[in-house]
């Protein structure tokens, strides 16, 4: 079956919720559906250049996302790209489409900046296996303090 990868900004709400949903799910998390609106809305403005992201389609369905954050450092000319988000429905998993959203991203990413970067669960074993094979791990920890509830 053939893929195709679009922009998020090309896809409506519907179809991409669903995926977010069960992305949230899978991390056990919860944002209400303020922040979740607020989040499409960053993710698909054409306007702002930070956030972007793309869908991987099959089957005329959207079964996949990957969302990219761009950012400065003080340790390169070209800014990071920072890979937040990376889902792909249970359906339709161990098809190589979550290469093809990573893939994807370093083809769109090459020109303008310096590195593509991501975390994973220590526990998620199976996206590791397949981290490990396409780009370098770095042996840093994440740290990280609350500054406000969830629910801000």
């Amino acid at each position: 079956m053939s893929t195709k990868i679009t922009a998020l900004s090309e896809v409506s709400f519907d179809q991409w919720l669903p995926l977010w949903q069960a992305y949230l799910t899978f991390y056990e998390s919860e944002l209400t559906t303020e922040q979740t609106q607020l989040s499409w809305h960053r993710i698909t403005d054409l306007f702002q250049k930070e956030m972007f992201g793309y869908a991987i389609i099959m089957d005329d369905q959207v079964v996949g996302f990957v969302h990219l954050i761009s950012h400065m450092s003080m340790w390169t000319k070209l800014p990071y790209c920072y890979l937040q988000d990376l889902y792909v429905h249970e359906a339709y998993r161990h098809q190589g489409l979550a290469r093809q959203l990573i893939e994807h991203s370093y083809a769109v990413c090459v020109d303008k900046f310096d590195r593509v970067y991501w975390l994973t669960h220590e526990n998620n074993q199976t996206a590791q296996r397949l981290y490990d094979r396409i780009a370098t791990q770095t042996g840093f920890i994440q740290y990280k303090k609350a500054l406000h509830s969830i629910a801000d």
